[in-house]
């Protein structure tokens, strides 16, 4: 695997680890309510130390650990999650101490059923389209980064499929799918401007997208700034939001703290912005003293070598 291309695959993973890190000890706070984040603090409504990370962080690792060990398998995936819902495997310190309510729905759901083509099922689309599973995402674009550009299709497939254990509803099926692609593409090498482009030719062999997902994809938020755009729970307002952040910034640093500074779900609009600006700058953007400082690294590092093996 060329250099570049290895940086940015791991960028991608612990970019969504240190943003959400970065954003945990703000999480639920109202922007303007907190000191502007400029880098780990300790507290919050977790009582994390600097550079502990979240339920974003550990499901990320769990996903990542079913697929380096049984390859693609929904239902693993789910199990892996529900360890850790229920015993803390995968957490920063042991145990469950933050799950979205959705994805707590749906992890109840797969115990009953055993089947996770369905947990992530429930009712009316507004209120099953939380951020859940586009903040877990990278190890999917980081293990079948391969398939980038010449099966983009089966990419987003896999990202599809993957939001399903916990979040089935269209807006985070697109969303997923969206996000993929995109940070796949940015960690081959692309232009990040092309890329997030609404007339970028690799949007047209996605497929129709959810209409909310659609309108960020088309640039919704090139044209708002706080508070329209908001560190919001739902998906399509969590990807805008982390595209604000990532599109206009200079470098890892300024992007990641654009997103969680602006609180309420600031630990997920970091971890998605994350893993754009990973995936744009790599491993190596990220500043040293983030690197350094993020808890369970062991972890990280385990996942990442069997994403990257």
């Amino acid at each position: 695997m060329a250099a570049g291309l290895h940086d940015r695959l791991r960028g991608t993973l612990i970019g969504l680890a240190v943003g959400d890190a970065l954003g945990a000890a703000v999480e639920f706070s109202p922007p303007g309510t907190f000191a502007p984040v400029t880098g780990y603090r300790g507290g919050g409504p977790h009582g994390l130390g600097p550079g502990e990370w979240t339920d974003d962080t550990s499901m990320a690792l769990a996903l990542a650990d079913s697929i380096a060990l049984v390859g693609w398998d929904l239902n693993d995936q789910a199990r892996r999650y529900l360890d850790w819902f229920e015993n803390g495997r995968y957490s920063v310190n042991g145990r469950c101490f933050d799950i979205g309510i959705q994805t707590r729905q749906a992890l109840v759901r797969f115990e009953r059923s055993g089947d996770a083509l369905l947990s992530g099922k429930v009712g009316a689309e507004s209120r099953s389209s939380g951020n859940g599973s586009l903040m877990r995402l990278a190890p999917v674009p980081i293990a079948f980064a391969h398939l980038y550009p010449e099966n983009v299709e089966l990419l987003a497939e896999r990202a599809e499929q993957s939001s399903l254990p916990s979040h089935g509803s269209g807006q985070c099926v697109s969303a997923c799918r969206y996000l993929a692609v995109v940070l796949a593409a940015l960690a081959h090498g692309e232009d990040r401007e092309e890329v997030l482009s609404p007339s970028w030719p690799m949007l047209e062999r996605l497929g129709p997208l959810h209409p909310a997902v659609a309108a960020v994809v088309r640039g919704s938020y090139r044209e708002k700034e706080p508070p329209a755009i908001k560190g919001s729970g739902y998906v399509a307002e969590s990807l805008e939001a982390a595209l604000w952040a990532f599109h206009a910034a200079q470098d890892f640093r300024e992007a990641v703290l654009r997103a969680v500074n602006l609180g309420n779900d600031s630990d997920t609009t970091g971890a998605v912005c994350g893993q754009l600006a990973g995936a744009c700058w790599g491993e190596s953007g990220i500043p040293a003293e983030w690197r350094e400082g993020l808890a369970r690294q062991d972890l990280l590092e385990a996942a990442l070598a069997g994403l990257l093996r």
